[in-house]
């Protein structure tokens, strides 16, 4: 099968394209044929290396960790999947990612793709969804009537972020650049707020939630906007514990736990209408589509996400 892999550490010139061997699956697992897969900020860190203390792979490293299409084989132990059932997922970490035409999935982070979802709809969001959700509902234990500002809310986990939110019923704010204003405004934000000309320490206070999607000075300023018992939730770095007992907050630092059921209910507002994948940019699986996608996603200012189109 095709995959675009790297064989060492560095720029996105390491992404080659190579022919690879079928994964072999285990008892629980499935073999999927991957219609689309998304770009992370996780994939492009792993490939410069900087995770590498925390994820020592072997290489040659297939990166990507999304993943939406078809099962074409179950291992014998799996229940809840047999060959032809859509899906999506976020896999479990390993060096045998999504940049490929199939993916050996556990069954544990799989959930089923609703006919009206397609797939690169699907494909982003696992791990950008499955992150918002985490902060707000595991960690922040958003309820009804909560004030949630979410920082870069044309990102990829901010998107996905607001409209978490909303469908607890909480009040929200969002920060991202002028040109965006519209279309996350449309996610229901209750007060968009333009960084470029506005600080949202200056206009905002008495906050329940913060998600915290950028860190550095960002995350510093957004202590002085949460009430007494409020929570913060870094996907970035983690917070200062002093700073934190000193503005009474609970803070953290939220690494993902994939999961297929808690995916499956980000499928249900899907379905419902309550959620929509912001999929700003696509590229193909190819050595110059990952490389493209890589250096979109590194100047930190994609719209949404980033989907590579794997079956066409």
């Amino acid at each position: 099968m095709k995959a675009i892999v790297i064989e060492q550490y560095g720029d996105k010139e390491q992404l080659v394209e190579k022919e690879v061997s079928l994964p072999e699956i285990e008892e629980n697992q499935v073999l999927v044929e991957l219609h689309a897969t998304s770009i992370n900020p996780i994939d492009w860190k792993l490939r410069q290396g900087y995770l590498k203390e925390m994820l020592d792979f072997d290489f040659p490293i297939t990166l990507g960790w999304d993943a939406a299409g078809v099962v074409k084989k179950a291992g014998s132990n799996v229940q809840k999947f047999k060959e032809g059932d859509r899906v999506f997922a976020r896999p479990e970490l390993s060096r045998f990612g999504t940049y490929a035409e199939y993916a050996a999935v556990d069954e544990h982070v799989l959930s089923h793709l609703p006919e009206s979802i397609s797939y690169k709809e699907a494909a982003a969001v696992p791990l950008a969804g499955l992150t918002a959700r985490q902060c707000l509902v595991d960690f922040a234990e958003i309820k009804e009537g909560d004030k949630v500002l979410v920082h870069a809310g044309s990102g990829g986990v901010g998107h996905y972020a607001i409209q978490i939110a909303k469908s607890f019923g909480a009040y929200v704010a969002a920060t991202a650049s002028g040109k965006n204003e519209q279309w996350v405004t449309q996610l229901g934000v209750d007060r968009f707020i333009n960084y470029q000309e506005e600080d949202f320490a200056d206009v905002l206070s008495e906050f329940d939630i913060v998600i915290d999607t950028l860190g550095g000075e960002i995350q510093e300023k957004s202590f002085s906007v949460l009430k007494k018992g409020g929570r913060l939730a870094s996907i970035v770095q983690p917070p200062d514990e002093k700073v934190a007992d000193k503005h009474e907050v609970k803070a953290g630092f939220v690494w993902l736990e994939p999961d297929g059921e808690k995916l499956a209910q980000l499928a249900n507002l899907m379905v419902k209408g309550e959620m929509v994948s912001k999929v700003g940019h696509e590229f193909d699986l190819s050595e110059k589509g990952l490389r493209e996608a890589h250096e979109l996603s590194e100047t930190h200012h994609a719209t949404g996400k980033i989907v590579i189109n794997i079956k066409p």
